[in-house]
This record gives C-alpha cells, sequence and structure tokens, in this order.
C-alpha cells in the first residue's frame, strides 16, 4: 500500500429518504497498520467496512486512494458451482494472477487453514467452518494492499484462527493494511494501531491504553546489526537498544510469531536470545526454535 485510504465528511444512508446510517465520518487508514472498529449490532459497522473495501459508495462526502483491497464478508454465499480450490484459483486469476500461480496459492492457503483435506469438494457440500476457511483464503490469495475483515474469525476453529491472526500480522508487516471487526474484545489484543467506536452515525477514536488494546505482549530479546529491519519494526510495541545491537522487544501476543520469522529471514539473519511467553514474561526463557 503506497499511500493513505482517506474518507472525508463520509455519510451512507439507503433511499433518498432513509435514515443516515453513517454522516460526517472521517478516517484515514495508512501503510502498515492495524485498525479495529467497534460498535454494537446495527450501528453501521459493516457500512463502513463495505465503503472501505469500495463495494459500496458514500452518498456523500468523498474516498481517496484506491489500493488494492480483498474482503470478507460476515456471510459467505458458500453454495457456489465450484469446488474449493476451483474457486481459489479462478478468484485467483480475478485478482490478476496466472492460473498458475492462482492454482499454486490457493493449495498453499488451503493447506495453512487445515483445508486442504477438502480441496476438492464442491462449495455447496462444505460445513459453515470449512466455507468460512475458503472465504477467508480468498481474500489472501493475492497479497492484498488493504484487507477487510467483517467478523472473519467466527466459525473458524482455533489452529485457523491463529493462523488468520498470522496472516493479519504479515500483512501489515509487508506494509499492507487491516482494517477488522470483530466479536471478540482480546481478538488481536494488544495490535490495532487505532481502534474506533461507530456511535450515533460518527466514529469516535479510543484514547488513552484501557480495554482490549492493552493485551498480552510477549518479550523477544535479539541480536543483530543496527536498526531493526522496518519490518521487524512494524510489528513490535516497544523496541529498546540494551547493549551494542542487542534489543529487547515486546510484541502482541498475535504477531510473536511473525516477528520471529521476519528476524530469522532477514540477511543476514538476527540472532534470537530468547522469548518470554505472554502468559508469563517472568518466568523462564524458552526455546527461540520452538515458536517459529
Amino acid at each position: 500500500m503506497h499511500r493513505d485510504l482517506r474518507l472525508t465528511a463520509v455519510g451512507r444512508r439507503y433511499g433518498v429518504r432513509g435514515p443516515w446510517v453513517l454522516r460526517g465520518v472521517d478516517l484515514t487508514i495508512a501503510p502498515g497498520t492495524l485498525t479495529r472498529i467497534e460498535g454494537a449490532n446495527g450501528t453501521g459497522k459493516s457500512t463502513l467496512l463495505r465503503l472501505l473495501a469500495r463495494l459500496d459508495a458514500p452518498t456523500e462526502g468523498r474516498i481517496t486512494g484506491r489500493p488494492r483491497t480483498a474482503y470478507v464478508p460476515e456471510r459467505f454465499p458458500s453454495a457456489l458451482p465450484f469446488t474449493a480450490a476451483g474457486y481459489l484459483t479462478r478468484l485467483g486469476t480475478v485478482h490478476g494472477l496466472s492460473r498458475a500461480s492462482a492454482a499454486r496459492a490457493a493449495e498453499a492457503w488451503l493447506e495453512r487453514f487445515g483445508a486442504a483435506g477438502y480441496a476438492g469438494t464442491p462449495m455447496a457440500r462444505l460445513s459453515k467452518g470449512s466455507s468460512q476457511k475458503i472465504a477467508v483464503a480468498q481474500a489472501l490469495l493475492a497479497d492484498p494492499e488493504l484487507l477487510v475483515l467483517d467478523e472473519a474469525w467466527t466459525g473458524l476453529d482455533a489452529d485457523a484462527r491463529d493462523e488468520l491472526e498470522r496472516a493479519v500480522a504479515e500483512r501489515t508487516a509487508a506494509g499492507g493494511a487491516v482494517v477488522f471487526v470483530d466479536h471478540d474484545p482480546r481478538r488481536l489484543a494488544g495490535a490495532p494501531d487505532a481502534t474506533y467506536t461507530v456511535v450515533d452515525g460518527g466514529l469516535k477514536a479510543r484514547t488513552g491504553g484501557g480495554g482490549p488494546a492493552a493485551g498480552a505482549l510477549a518479550v523477544i530479546v535479539v541480536q543483530g546489526g543496527g536498526q531493526l529491519p522496518p519490518d521487524a519494526a512494524r510489528l513490535v510495541t516497544t523496541a529498546e537498544e540494551t547493549g551494542p545491537g542487542r534489543h529487547r522487544l515486546t510484541v502482541p501476543a498475535s504477531h510473536s510469531d511473525v516477528l520471529l520469522r521476519t528476524l530469522l529471514a532477514t540477511r543476514p539473519p538476527w540472532h534470537v536470545v530468547s522469548v518470554a511467553p505472554p502468559a508469563d514474561t517472568a518466568g523462564p526463557p524458552l526455546d527461540p526454535w520452538s515458536r517459529v
């Protein structure tokens, strides 16, 4: 994502005389950021996400910036005339991949979400949870610049939920932006760069450090040369240089695995000295390779 996506004085209503769902919304989504949207049912969260994804147009105001966008809706139409792999391959070509690249990406994402076993299963025969894995995979196929997730974790098993959290961290570390809604206040706790509540048709930014934003943090000590790589710096909450080339990093628990992979993939790689888990940051260090 090369520049900001901006909503300026945006409003949306349905019908000429319908009530305003949203009005006077100003919002900036910057590259490399994670944004959480909260609000009670029926306040307009999904309408806002559809506007961000350019699936809906504002009634008033304007939206500037056109990042390559992928969207996971709250309700995914699973009764489609494709197999799981066939649907993902088709969507990959729509996103601009060659058919061969799309097929490889489909296979990789099915594997990551534990769905490789039903690659050849017709979509109409998939369970709700399996369909949700396909909904998430289709959004991640072509490395979108903006990923919009509307209750995307709902219906996923625990392993798939963790995998989606890792995918979110990978997107922001690569400079993409992610905007999400989720009913669980612990989802990606500590990770969002900004949190907004939809209330009375507008957006209210959360200020201060309380609530879900103050989630569990892992503490990672690393040794390397110079400054942290930019892709790693985007993931950390704090970074303290405790000695020549030695850094003490805190990172949201949901992003720790991706941070470790990023540091170990840097050339030359950084050395991971220790990892303290979020549940017991005062306890003995973990073997860093056990989390990678």
